[in-house]
């Protein structure tokens, strides 16, 4: 076996400008692989993180039926008080739940007496808000950003553009009008004491009351809630927790029917972003396919190359006594020596690579959406993409070395 890998080598080595032209595309297809699956893993790591830790949350928890009208933002699809301790005391005994917020949801009308636009609200407690959503208050630009006490009683934070359009200050009132389930009408006059970033979009219209205030505008004397938002330990568990939960919920029963109370969504059945990070998991699927055709193209080329040159070498060495299993071992071993080695090299500059982007710290800007890139190593794509090159490289050669193999020794030596 040591002699095949020498002589091997020896025939590699003897077309060196070939070798390096083959070896250099193969480890350029590496090194994208493996710099597209950092990179791209690291953007859609950081837009999920900003969803989910600045709004959405990892989970969130409904009466069953709510999410297929959360358009309109039911009031009369809510959790009862009852149904809500059923489900604290399930979250609170989950060593896998990190933090989860109550919350109520609500269209308002919101004026300044000389103008009034539409508006979306979330009620919450802000020492629990802060803890399942911890980048929410970063997004708040001006005003109050302690997470204990973002928003208070009789206070709001609005967004930027409602401020801007409406020409609001920090310390202005303004008007909340909110029709309840029971259809009843009822405002509020509330101060305003942070003004965010627009946190769903530029079109965003989204703000925050403390949800005593949403209780009373909304004449709400229950304790019933909308929504809750769960915070993970560790998001990478974020199926095996979401199919636990979903499990256990299903124990909780309605009053009046023997049906599950409540439905579960992760952010992604709740995000129309959620696309962005499909679309980025397709775009590593088209790199990993290009890489594959590079590597079977390059060793194809090389390896056909090789036997129709050396038509004679094979033919003497055949007739020397050579079994054809050894011919078929040697060519094999030049396509997978060709192919090993330029995966290593193309792994060392993708990893170079990565480590450059980190030094550089890349910040991208979209919107009011800021993204900084720092990608990590991935292992899986470097394991990936060396098993992938060595098994390629194999089935490329395996036609030319199986040819060369079957070559008849008097045939052979014509081309002498």
């Amino acid at each position: 076996m040591k002699s095949i890998i020498k002589i091997a080598w020896r025939n590699l080595l003897r077309y060196t400008r070939r070798t390096l032209l083959t070896a250099s595309l193969i480890a350029v297809g590496v090194a994208m692989v493996i710099v597209f699956g950092g990179v791209g893993n690291s953007f859609k790591s950081e837009v999920i993180g900003i969803l989910t830790n600045s709004n959405l949350g990892d989970i969130q928890i409904h009466k069953k039926g709510y999410v297929g009208s959360i358009d309109n933002l039911p009031l009369d699809i809510s959790i009862p008080e009852k149904g809500l301790k059923k489900i604290e005391s399930l979250l609170d005994n989950n060593p896998e739940i990190k933090a989860y917020s109550p919350r109520i949801r609500f269209g308002a009308m919101a004026s300044n007496y000389v103008q009034t636009t539409g508006m979306r609200f979330t009620a919450v407690y802000p020492e629990k808000e802060s803890k399942t959503c911890p980048s929410l208050v970063e997004r708040i630009k001006e005003g109050n950003s302690n997470p204990e006490s973002f928003v208070s009683p009789g206070s709001i934070v609005i967004p930027l553009n409602i401020s801007t359009g409406m020409n609001l200050k920090l310390g202005d009132n303004i008007v909340l009008v909110a029709t309840n389930k029971d259809g009843s009408v009822n405002g509020m006059t509330f101060k305003i004491s942070g003004i965010s970033e627009n946190i769903l979009g530029p079109q965003g219209k989204d703000g925050y009351i403390h949800i005593d205030d949403a209780k009373s505008l909304l004449r709400i004397e229950n304790g019933e809630i909308t929504e809750i938002a769960i915070k993970l330990n560790n998001f990478n568990k974020l199926s095996s927790i979401y199919a636990g939960l979903k499990n256990e919920l299903k124990n909780i029963q309605g009053e009046t029917t023997a049906k599950p109370m409540f439905e579960i969504h992760t952010w992604e059945e709740l995000s129309p972003f959620a696309s962005i990070s499909k679309i980025v998991t397709l775009l590593i699927m088209v790199v990993r396919l290009v890489l594959i055709s590079i590597v079977l193209i390059s060793i194809l080329n090389v390896m056909m190359m090789s036997v129709y040159e050396r038509i004679g070498e094979i033919g003497t060495i055949a007739s020397i006594g050579t079994l054809p299993s050894k011919i078929l071992a040697l060519f094999l071993t030049e396509g997978l020596s060709l192919g090993f080695f330029s995966a290593i090299a193309g792994s060392i500059i993708g990893i170079i690579i990565i480590l450059f982007i980190n030094l550089v710290k890349l910040k991208f800007k979209f919107g009011m959406m800021e993204i900084s890139l720092a990608p990590q190593i991935p292992t899986a794509e470097v394991f990936f993409a060396l098993v992938i090159v060595v098994i390629i490289s194999a089935l490329a050669s395996l036609q030319p070395a199986f040819k060369a193999s079957k070559m008849e020794p008097v045939e052979a030596l014509r081309h002498v």
